[in-house]
């Protein structure tokens, strides 16, 4: 929605409904296809995944649960580095109610194609407490921007550990993945760097409208003064906390599925769970249905060796575990919490991060 009086801010609340985006015919579609190649690919390979059911039904449940328990610590974690981030850019938020809205915002992403998710995070903050929804877009920007590039260069350091005693005769397809992360993180790294040195005065000189330009600021506001130098080693780590749960959960689930014969080790889960993560960055469909699946799919039977059968089984899990659980359980505090229409929250406004000095002329 385009303010004539202000800045660029987001979209008016119909065209952020839930049920309204459920209902277009790109959602569906990018629900559909993605589902049906799955059952196609599923049915062409029916002989060699019969056990398939049965392994699944065999799995340790406590393994199960664990994988689950440790998933789900991830988000108050996150929660907790996204409202650093909200501190950095000069708003205080609870961790229970940044927990909240992010998990909320994580149901979006798993039903809703285009990382929609990101945008509904702003809009939440913007619809319950009378912020800079831009400013708050920015701080979600540099989120994504961290965990890029931890996934990046966590999982190039997981594989290269995994592959240490075999460099020299790892398969073509590592190769091409150690040097992929390797140039997204080098990427993001001078892409930031070049917006925060060049951005304004790029912007400054183009001939766009006050507006375009004001959300321009305002956005940079919340991309760098989320982050300042001091509080980098922290949100660092917590980075590498949050992307080791997901590590540990693909290694219970293996670990529960008993496939001895899969030489994962937790390092090995980690380059595996990393670049599924990585691919749900692709924003075609709902939290990278089918794009996600299929790359692991690749990674798990020509990297690790397992058979067909056994990467369905532990795909099946990790999957349900990381999606379709976030599905049931975000549909439910979606209904529970007062967020979605607009209950409120506190927000104290507190001094930013020096960031760059605002364009002139």
């Amino acid at each position: 929605m385009i303010n004539p009086e202000g800045p660029v801010e987001i979209p008016p609340p119909e065209q952020m409904s839930l049920l309204a985006r459920l209902r277009q015919p790109r959602t569906l579609l990018s629900i559909v296809v993605p589902v049906a190649i799955i059952v196609v690919a599923v049915a062409l390979n029916g002989k060699d995944l019969q056990k398939v059911p049965g392994e699944i039904a065999s799995a340790n449940l406590l393994l199960i649960l664990g994988a689950f328990a440790i998933y789900y610590i991830g988000f108050p974690l996150r929660g907790w580095r996204w409202t650093k981030l909200l501190k950095g850019a000069g708003y205080k938020v609870s961790v229970k109610d940044g927990t909240e809205i992010l998990f909320l915002s994580w149901l979006v992403n798993c039903i809703v194609p285009a990382k929609l998710g990101d945008l509904y995070r702003a809009y939440l903050v913007k619809l319950n407490s009378p912020v800079s929804a831009t400013r708050t877009l920015g701080t979600v920007f540099m989120e994504r921007i961290l965990d890029l590039i931890a996934v990046a260069a966590l999982g190039v350091a997981a594989g290269y550990f995994h592959f240490r005693d075999s460099l020299n005769t790892l398969p073509q397809s590592v190769q091409v993945i150690f040097a992929l992360g390797a140039i997204v993180v080098v990427l993001l790294i001078v892409a930031l760097v070049a917006m925060r040195s060049f951005g304004r005065r790029v912007i400054a000189l183009l001939p766009l409208p006050h507006r375009v330009i004001d959300f321009y600021e305002r956005f940079e506001e919340g991309v760098f003064g989320s982050v300042g130098l001091r509080g980098l080693p922290l949100l660092g780590l917590m980075t590498g906390l949050i992307w080791a749960t997901e590590a540990m959960r693909l290694y219970l689930v293996v670990r529960a599925l008993g496939f001895s014969e899969i030489n994962l080790g937790f390092s090995g889960a980690m380059f595996v769970a990393l670049i599924g993560s990585l691919l749900t960055a692709i924003p075609f469909t709902p939290g990278g249905l089918g794009i996600v699946e299929g790359g692991m799919a690749v990674v798990l039977t020509g990297v690790f060796n397992a058979t067909s059968g056994h990467a369905l089984a532990i795909i099946l899990i990790d999957r349900t575990i990381s999606v379709f659980s976030i599905v049931i359980l975000g549909s439910i505090a979606y209904v529970l919490s007062s967020k979605p229409r607009g209950g409120g929250m506190v927000v104290e406004e507190i001094a930013p991060t020096p960031r760059p000095e605002p364009m002139t002329g």
